[in-house]
């Protein structure tokens, strides 16, 4: 590995809702020039194993999930992802809660295509789980159907009001993001908040939450997404700094879900290898 590796620590794969396989992802993570990749689908880590296998030699791979979480500080709840690092993927606790939530997902997509086929939508709930391929299910997967039908040209229309935005969106369960955190610690984790001033995905949290999360064990922020402005990333490293947590970037990578590429944003050396010290769930990060 370089002295300088260029690390990107949020991407997903078919285990959730990429469109690349998690052998596919780390080939096209070292094609890329990336020294570091992660690997972080939605409540899952399925995708773990068969990256390993197949990683190319010169690439470090970090061992991660994005989970669903929620803070329940006003009404109604807000949404939120955390990224966890390293985290044991046999931690009892925090296993029992991703497969709660993965259940959850699945029941609530079940339940968009109903409202969809009732409003003479011709979506099938089959297809779509079978377009999901034993993967977390997503809206992306719901999304990629309405897109199959003629009825929207993009992920991005899909996810529009009239569509999974407003009109057929539906609450999932998720988990206490308080509860997230401690259980991420618990399993020898290390916990990020994933792209926490993204406006434009809807409502954000106060930053006296974030203090809060901190000194129940956060350890860092996602400054630089695609979804952050200059502004917003700015505010993040702010808060970073007055906090003492580390700051990652990242493309969150979902193959041709999003137009963001491989390595678009990516973490400065010295705050993953925080990451690596503060980790004790699985032995580091695994090179090829």
């Amino acid at each position: 590995m370089s002295a300088t590796p260029r690390i990107d620590l949020h991407t997903h794969s078919t285990a959730s809702d990429g469109t690349l396989s998690p052998v596919e992802l780390v080939r096209a993570a070292a094609e890329s020039g990336l020294g570091v990749v992660a690997i972080t689908d939605h409540d899952t880590t399925a995708g773990w194993a068969p990256a390993l296998e197949a990683l190319p030699t010169g690439l470090t791979l970090v061992r991660g999930a994005e989970i669903s979480c929620r803070w329940y500080g006003e009404e109604p709840a807000v949404s939120l992802h955390l990224l966890a690092y390293l985290f044991d993927p046999d931690a009892p606790e925090l296993v029992a809660e991703l497969t709660r939530v993965r259940a959850a997902r699945e029941e609530r997509g079940e339940r968009i295509v109903t409202l969809l086929r009732a409003d003479g939508v011709d979506v099938s709930w089959p297809e779509i789980l079978a377009g999901a391929g034993g993967g977390t299910v997503g809206r992306p997967h719901i999304a990629q159907a309405l897109i199959r039908a003629g009825l929207v040209a993009t992920t991005t229309e899909a996810f529009g009001p009239d569509w999974l935005g407003e009109r057929y969106r539906l609450p999932k369960e998720d988990i206490d993001v308080f509860h997230a955190v401690r259980l991420v610690r618990a399993a020898g984790g290390v916990p990020v908040f994933a792209h926490p001033r993204a406006t434009r995905r809807g409502r954000i949290v106060p930053d006296e939450l974030i203090a809060d999360l901190a000194a129940t064990g956060l350890a860092g922020l996602e400054a630089d997404h695609e979804d952050h402005s200059p502004a917003e990333r700015a505010h993040v490293r702010a808060l970073a700094d007055e906090l003492g947590l580390l700051v990652t970037g990242s493309s969150d990578f979902h193959g041709t879900h999003k137009t963001v590429r491989l390595g678009a944003f990516t973490t400065h050396p010295e705050a993953y290898e925080r990451i690596i010290a503060e980790a004790s769930g699985v032995t580091g990060a695994a090179s090829g």
